[in-house]
């Protein structure tokens, strides 16, 4: 009965923060907190459950520098031109009859080489919104496209935080977690992009303001050679290069475009690698090509911390034991339908995509240890379901900040459609592909 109160609490903690727009790092500690009362009122000692804390938050030290680089890259690419040119080149290719597929499959392009699903909707998505507007298409649908669009990047670019929190936690390669993802996300994209392309002829879009590529132009020197080193991401992903690396080299030569071709001093060069990028012209890009950092991802890792320490915490004292028993009892298909159900209950319980991965890990794990590759197949289905649910859930924040970004809602929902068809077209293909007798033992 404690626990379930605990749970209660936290949860109105969790909610009112995303509502309110705290810093979901204040309830998230409260909430730690809680719990620790709760299990020192059953015997556990502060100190045990302390060590407990900082056992699992050691599980997120080796994904934070790559959060930090991830600030530094998208900083110093904005710098340099480079998310600029992806957006104004992307924009440029986009027929009016075909809008809402272009702009899922630019969105998509887009978040896979940033990494970020915010980072693409703050960018490219907000220029596609203008662009629509006026036109008379309905905006859930758009923005439905958009957030769609950015989590295909989210999941699975070498750059994505979460990509490389998945791969810390169960102890995988990320690049092998990639070329799994890209097998099971293939049929979803083809599907989806079908869908999006029937969308985009029932729904024509007449654009008329070109107003955001030609201020782009305005302001930067918008030139193939900005787009260097997204080209050298995209070059040493596919060699295989470690992800740190990659991003190091990415930044240098993103550095050296800043310096040498933008003309940015030196000195705003490492301003904006620390707190940011940020435009000091009068112009309306001012409030869409900003951010990046290191400081920028000192929030995000405040979060992995205390999340990876609250699970360290329910790891130690088998709080959710219970839960984890009856999970274990489902095989195949099964399992990978509990595994989404799961994940959908901690992204509405955690209201952020790093506590519902999590989460999801610590209750589902031991359902994937019948054998060594046991790891890369919770990596697979943690991909393949609570890092596309979370974002439909309506006050999860993976959800509810683009939109609010969008200047949308909840709406957009049923227009994510790559983001529902790639857990069910896996579980079909999972009931599909399951022996009739192992089905019928389940």
């Amino acid at each position: 009965m404690d626990l379930i109160f605990a749970l209660t609490l936290s949860f109105t903690l969790l909610l009112t923060s995303v509502f309110r727009g705290y810093f979901i790092a204040y309830p998230l500690f409260a909430s730690m907190l809680i719990f620790m009362a709760v299990l020192m009122r059953r015997g556990f000692s502060l100190k045990s459950l302390l060590k407990m804390a900082f056992q699992g938050s050691q599980k997120s030290f080796s994904v934070l520098n790559v959060l930090l680089l991830i600030g530094v890259v998208t900083a110093i690419w904005m710098a340099a031109g480079t998310v600029p040119a992806i957006v104004y080149y992307g924009i440029q290719l986009i027929h009016p009859q075909y809008f809402i597929v272009a702009t899922f499959i630019l969105c998509g392009f887009v978040s896979l080489l940033l990494g970020t699903s915010f980072g693409t909707v703050s960018t490219v998505g907000i220029a596609l919104m203008i662009m629509a507007k006026g036109s008379g298409i309905n905006p859930h649908l758009v923005a439905g496209a958009i957030i769609a669009g950015a989590y295909v990047g989210d999941r699975c670019s070498p750059m994505s935080s979460s990509a490389n929190l998945i791969a810390t936690v169960t102890q995988t390669k990320l690049y092998t977690n990639i070329q799994n993802m890209w097998r099971t996300a293939l049929v979803p994209l083809v599907v989806s992009a079908l869908i999006y392309a029937l969308l985009s002829l029932l729904n024509p879009v007449q654009i008329t303001d070109q107003t955001f590529t030609t201020e782009l132009s305005r302001v930067f020197k918008i030139h193939g050679i900005d787009l260097l080193p997204a080209i050298a991401i995209l070059v040493l992903a596919i060699l295989q290069i470690e992800v740190r690396l990659s991003m190091v080299i990415s930044v240098v030569v993103a550095g050296a475009i800043a310096l040498f071709y933008q003309h940015y001093p030196l000195i705003d060069l490492l301003k904006f690698a620390v707190v940011g990028f940020g435009l000091e012209d009068s112009t309306p890009l001012q409030t869409i090509l900003l951010g990046g950092g290191l400081l920028s991802m000192v929030k995000v890792s405040i979060v992995v911390v205390i999340s990876t320490a609250f699970v360290g915490i329910f790891a130690g004292t088998q709080a959710l034991k219970s839960i984890e028993r009856f999970l274990e009892r489902s095989r195949g298909g099964d399992r990978f339908l509990s595994t989404c159900l799961v994940g959908i209950g901690t992204a509405a319980f955690g209201c952020t995509q790093t506590i519902a991965i999590l989460l999801t890990q610590q209750l589902v794990q031991k359902k994937y240890k019948e054998n060594e590759k046991g790891h890369y197949k919770l990596a697979l289905d943690l991909e393949n379901t609570v890092v596309v649910l979370a974002p439909l859930i309506p006050w999860n924040i993976a959800g509810l900040v683009p939109a609010t970004i969008l200047n949308t809602d909840a709406g957009f929902i049923p227009f994510a459609i790559y983001l529902y068809l790639l857990p069910l077209l896996n579980l079909i293909h999972i009931r599909l592909s399951t022996p009739p007798k192992l089905s019928l033992c389940n």
